[in-house]
């Protein structure tokens, strides 16, 4: 997949130090610039030390500017227009829709950006290895965790999810070292999903993080993280668009787990369509 490296530096506008979102705004404003430049030349425009412009490129996924300069130069040189757009008032039905669409075909492209393969890894692994596994989320994230469940079921492992932020913490509480608690949070500060995730550790469980935000709470203090991306519109929220790519990431562990423990699998799958087939009699 193509690197969208504007995107991933607009989709990660929040998460920057008050530096970085200077050298945000400055390349967003002046890429055509940025490909001709030196890493000092920029640093002096910004008044930043060079190494400042080079820790951002590592913070956006990048080994170094001249790394950057590669990846921007080969964007802005090929005719692909940018999707990203505000949802107007004055649009209308279908507009809004394909808006919709692209937004959320934009978040899915830079989370998969972001996705480290290794931390991926780990977190199959630890999902593979679990003899229970729960997830918790407070919010909209609570619909993410129901749904990781109806997946889990299929691939024969016992997985659990509770709406209510007390029942979470209460089998928080029971976890042992032969659980996995999943944690999904867009911000990461949640402070009733951080107690979770305390509590959790606490007991022994290992923790994966499923957020929005790499130097977050949650993402600091589990033992595997991963990462979503997603912009904000008027009309839109951040945490709302990031849903997306939450349910792809579960999508994708999911899938995974399914093949690293087929066997079992199969036979959780032949269980729930007979059941399903029964009650359709």
């Amino acid at each position: 997949m193509a690197q969208n490296m504007l995107g991933k530096i607009r989709s990660y506008q929040t998460r920057f130090s008050e530096k970085e979102k200077k050298i945000a705004g400055y390349i967003l404003e002046n890429p055509e610039k940025i490909i001709h430049s030196t890493i000092s030349e920029v640093a002096d425009d910004l008044h930043v030390a060079e190494a400042t412009v080079f820790r951002f490129c590592k913070h956006i996924g990048y080994k170094g500017y001249q790394a950057m300069k590669i990846a921007l130069a080969s964007e802005i040189m090929t005719p692909a227009q940018q999707v990203y757009e505000e949802i107007n008032e004055s649009d209308d039905e279908k507009t809004i829709a394909e808006k919709i669409f692209k937004s959320n075909i934009r978040t899915l492209e830079n989370t998969y950006q972001l996705l480290d393969g290794e931390a991926f890894r780990k977190a199959v692994e630890l999902l593979s290895q679990a003899k229970n596994i729960y997830f918790y989320g407070i919010g909209g994230s609570s619909v993410i965790a129901m749904d990781a469940v109806h997946k889990f079921y299929r691939c024969g492992k016992q997985a659990f999810a509770f709406t209510d932020a007390h029942f979470q913490l209460m089998s928080a509480s029971q976890l042992d070292k032969n659980d996995v608690a999943v944690i999904l949070s867009h911000s990461g500060t949640n402070r009733d999903t951080l107690r979770i995730l305390k509590t959790a550790s606490d007991n022994g469980a290992r923790t994966i993080g499923i957020t929005g935000f790499p130097k977050s709470p949650i993402s600091q203090n589990v033992d595997v993280a991963l990462h979503t991306s997603s912009e904000e519109t008027e009309y839109r929220s951040e945490a709302l668009a990031s849903r997306i790519g939450q349910l792809s990431l579960i999508d994708a562990l999911y899938v995974n787990v399914l093949i690293a423990n087929k066997d079992i699998a199969k036979q959780s799958l032949e269980k729930i369509r007979q059941a399903i087939s029964e009650t359709r009699l």
